[in-house]
């Protein structure tokens, strides 16, 4: 039994399209809702699926070629039946026939992610790899996937550029594996057109006699874009401007500046941090209260015995474990701050999992501290440090990025002196820590310079009164103060 291939029904004030890629060609085995060719019309590219499994046993129209809405383009027939052999454009490169072909594929999804981006390629058609070397890098809601090369070869066929929306398990692109790129034939001046141009420029060239050459292209590696060509004949048709005789001496005049702008598309995690932004905003009744904390006990503390602490325990003794410290002590003793709100189920937790955020170059991430009650000042550090090392070079897990039932943000690392800190939801409160500066406070009927340090905790005042919020914080100052009573459980 044989499928025929067809033209999707065009939008009705599209008259024709072009055939601007075969995905497969005569011969190919393909599966049931895999991609076959892209049908570019004027406005959008519409992708053609096998509506069966077979094997492609003819393309009537190749790439380049005008088509028509609903015109059969090529015939899927039984995978039993044996294709007709068809001749074939050679290629720039070409893997060995000894390659064995392996499909790139998006890793499976995490059960809370419907579909990724796909982020950076590292690699380009044709170029030689190794295994389990980067190819390219997934980028979901909130962490980045990297896909390694399963075996040494070349890379085939990219069916899925950078910002593409791709779905867990589906085929990106190919590896040739074992293979070797045979030599490349020299190129023809039309044949590096077809690389920077798609089919529909590439006719606009041809019908105002030009080549892909005599064009600048202005799109991603040069490529050239139906404005590009556009852009070019209406220089070419506008007058030449007759050469001006010199000016007379005047006073000199300061060159403005080129005036620019630069359009990108969000991130997706940036997409998604905006959306809980919002969404914390708009579904809490969010209270923000302050105080300040003398930061001279700890900095003493630190002073004192931090090179002691390094070559005991092989990492540096920052603020955030103190922090940690009093945060986990101060929930013990308000368990509201320590809860959420489920529907109209209030959901307490028994356990102490701290989220830090961290700012990274793709945004600012959460992830979190597991069980922070149980580790040490060390542990603590150790801890941290791993995290934001992840978070920076985009490793950070599903794992590591959900759960946390209190968050700790650090704006003093860039030199905020007091903000208001938005919630992390689901969680009922956040606590920022600010810039430490050096203030005149009154000790004792006395004036003394301290190191002083705002506090901010941001509360849903829906699970939390304002008298437990105020002792929360209230407690945080105390144990900064008096580092003893963290040790001492007092």
């Amino acid at each position: 039994m044989t499928t025929e291939i067809k033209v999707p029904v065009l939008p009705e004030s599209v008259a024709d399209a072009t055939v601007a890629t075969w995905h497969v060609q005569v011969g190919d085995s393909v599966t049931r809702d895999q991609i076959l060719v892209d049908i570019e019309t004027d406005k959008v590219v519409l992708e053609v699926v096998a509506l069966e499994d077979g094997v492609i046993s003819a393309i009537n129209e190749e790439e380049g070629a005008t088509v028509l809405g609903e015109q059969v383009i090529g015939v899927i027939g039984a995978s039993d039946v044996k294709a007709a052999p068809a001749a074939k454009k050679s290629t720039d490169a070409a893997p060995t026939a000894a390659a064995k072909v392996i499909d790139i594929n998006v890793p499976v999804l995490p059960e809370s992610v419907a579909d990724a981006t796909v982020s950076t390629w590292h690699v380009s058609e044709g170029e030689t790899v190794s295994r389990d070397q980067n190819l390219v890098d997934i980028e979901t809601d909130k962490v980045v996937l990297e896909v390694v090369a399963q075996e040494d070869g070349v890379i085939g066929k990219i069916i899925h550029a950078e910002g593409d929306t791709v779905l867990g398990d589906q085929t990106i692109g190919h590896l040739n594996a074992g293979a070797v790129t045979a030599p490349v034939a020299a190129a023809s001046e039309d044949t590096a057109g077809d690389d920077v141009a798609s089919p529909s420029v590439r006719r606009l060239l041809t019908e105002n006699g030009l080549t892909a050459a005599q064009v600048k292209g202005t799109g991603k590696g040069g490529r050239i874009s139906k404005e590009d060509v556009e852009a070019h004949l209406s220089a070419a048709k506008a007058p030449k401007a007759a050469p001006k005789a010199a000016p007379a001496p005047s006073a000199p005049v300061v060159a403005q500046g080129e005036r620019s702008q630069k359009r990108v598309p969000m991130t997706r995690l940036r997409k998604t941090i905006a959306n809980r932004l919002l969404e914390a905003k708009n579904s809490t009744a969010m209270l923000t209260t302050f105080n300040e904390v003398n930061m001279k006990p700890i900095m003493d503390l630190r002073a004192q015995y931090k090179d002691l602490f390094e070559k005991t325990h092989d990492t540096r003794l920052g603020f955030m474990s103190f922090y940690v410290k009093a945060v986990t002590e101060a929930l013990k003793r308000y368990p509201a701050v320590n809860a959420s709100i489920d529907g109209d189920d209030i959901v307490y937790h028994n356990f102490f999992d701290i989220s830090i955020a961290v700012s990274t170059p793709r945004g600012l991430v959460t992830p979190v501290l597991r069980d922070a009650d149980q580790l040490g000042m060390a542990g603590i550090e150790n801890g941290i440090r791993d995290l934001a090392i992840k978070g920076r070079d985009g490793k950070l897990t599903m794992d590591e990025m959900t759960g946390g039932n209190f968050t700790i943000t650090n704006g003093g690392v860039f030199g905020s002196l007091i903000s208001t800190p938005i919630l992390n939801l689901p969680q009922a409160a956040i606590l920022g820590m600010h810039k430490i500066q050096d203030r005149p406070m009154a000790v004792n009927g006395k004036v003394e310079i301290l190191p002083m340090m705002y506090l901010a905790l941001s509360y849903d005042h829906r699970l939390i009164d304002g008298k437990e919020s105020v002792g929360f914080l209230v407690t945080i100052k105390e144990l900064l103060e008096d580092p003893a009573r963290l040790l001492l459980d007092i």
